[in-house]
């Protein structure tokens, strides 16, 4: 597909995208919410300087480095892909807590539908606010969501400048540990 025009990316505000989920998943990646250019090709971690896509390559997650048109692929590896927060945004800063709140519970209810043994929330801002948890680190965390061990990884996103991709990747790996 062409590189997403200026006009297309505008009118992505409020877009979904659709979750890559299944039953039994070894672990379900959480994004805040899907930014306006990952709505308009509808793939998740579509910008081309998000890092998630090399970061778990490099973390052992993938056997080769994948592009955002292939998320469904990660099915067949046992891994998928969803948000807390469906609507697409420009950043992920125009979300409410009471819509980071309201996603919990909506995740809780895919991780208990589908078996989901670990859930990864990609961004620790937004699971402070999200889980009332403003003290949480990233990591395994203490408690579960529904079944499943409950995970804060760091944002992929490339604004995420605390983090590079070698810092994401080392945590990523805990995951498969």
């Amino acid at each position: 597909m062409n590189k997403p025009s200026k006009e297309e990316i505008a009118h992505a505000c409020g877009k979904r995208l659709p979750d890559v989920i299944a039953p039994g998943l070894k672990v379900l990646f959480c994004g805040i919410n899907p930014g306006l250019y990952s709505a308009v090709i509808g793939h998740h971690f579509g910008r081309p300087g998000n890092r998630f896509w090399k970061a778990i390559h490099q973390a052992g997650f993938t056997p080769r480095l994948f592009t955002p048109y292939e998320d469904g692929d990660l099915l067949a590896l046992g891994f998928g892909l969803t948000n807390l927060v469906e609507r697409a945004t420009a950043n992920a800063n125009e979300l409410t807590d009471d819509e980071l709140r309201q996603g919990t519970k909506e995740l809780e209810a895919k991780v208990q539908k589908y078996h989901v043994q670990n859930v990864a929330i990609l961004g620790l801002g937004a699971f402070r606010s999200a889980f009332l948890r403003r003290s949480a680190e990233i990591g395994l965390q203490s408690e579960k969501l529904a079944q499943a061990r409950l995970w804060v990884l760091p944002n992929p996103s490339g604004l995420n400048a605390h983090y590079q991709v070698d810092d994401l990747v080392r945590e990523y790996q805990k995951l498969l540990d």
